[in-house]
């Protein structure tokens, strides 16, 4: 009988120990009550991002929440690079957040980031001093790294690259402070930037607030289109993309 109740003694202690355990896991599983946001936010206000977080711990309980899956969900907003999740006892959660740095504007609908991915920026306004910038799906940090080669090029000339787009099908077009288009095309960037570098400088630069575009797709020369004309003024004729 000593075995057989020995037995009975340790599947009562088993039972015992997993209601209580139960219990315990019931008691502290209880909602979530708070949510506090950390990090350090210029562009997006912590308010903003509660409001944003309130319908992904809706109906969540503080021990039974996958944190992986909210980390997730989370970086999903708009603003966030990077979001890190803990449990705050007894019925919080922490969210130290790592906002997006936005350095240029993208496709008219959203902004990239240092590294030229895009993100969206939702009800918050970007700032307004941002580049503005296009391209094809995926081609956010070829666009961002030549905006960047041709601000550097153009500042020595106190000139101020404001939008650059790169077409479907590779060619390049850019426009200055002064409002001037410039056509660049695909090919020969670089001797055709050179080209428009000495023009400006010998007779474009003055006349810049007449200049409605100038193509620069041409083997020699450049092609200067003035406000209130249709066509272009043509030092070389056909002009290549």
């Amino acid at each position: 009988m000593a075995p057989r109740g020995s037995f009975v003694g340790v599947l009562l202690l088993a039972l015992l120990l997993g209601a209580g355990g139960r219990a315990l896991w019931v008691w502290l599983d209880r909602p979530i009550e708070r949510v506090s946001v950390g990090g350090e936010l210029h562009h997006v206000s912590a308010d903003y991002l509660r409001n944003q977080l309130a319908p992904l711990i809706q109906g969540q309980t503080w021990l039974s929440v996958d944190l992986s899956v909210l980390r997730q969900q989370a970086r999903d907003i708009g603003w966030l690079a990077e979001v890190r999740v803990s449990r705050e006892w007894p019925d919080a959660l922490t969210f130290d957040l790592v906002e997006q740095v936005p350095v240029a504007r993208w496709n008219d609908a959203q902004l990239l980031n240092p590294e030229g991915e895009p993100f969206a920026f939702g009800p918050v306004s970007p700032p307004d001093d941002l580049p503005d910038l296009a391209g094809p799906p995926g081609s956010g940090a070829e666009v961002l790294g030549y905006h960047a080669r041709l601000a550097a090029q153009f500042a020595t000339q106190g000139l101020e690259v404001r939008q650059l787009r790169l077409e479907p099908r590779g060619a390049w077009r850019f426009q200055l402070d002064s409002g001037v288009w410039v056509m660049l095309g695909r090919n020969d960037r670089r001797a055709r930037l050179g080209r428009l570098a000495a023009a400006w400088q010998r007779e474009l630069g003055p006349l810049a607030s007449h200049i409605r575009y100038i193509d620069l797709r041409y083997p020699n020369g450049v092609a200067v289109a003035w406000h209130g004309q249709t066509e272009p003024v043509e030092e070389e004729s056909s002009a290549e993309s």
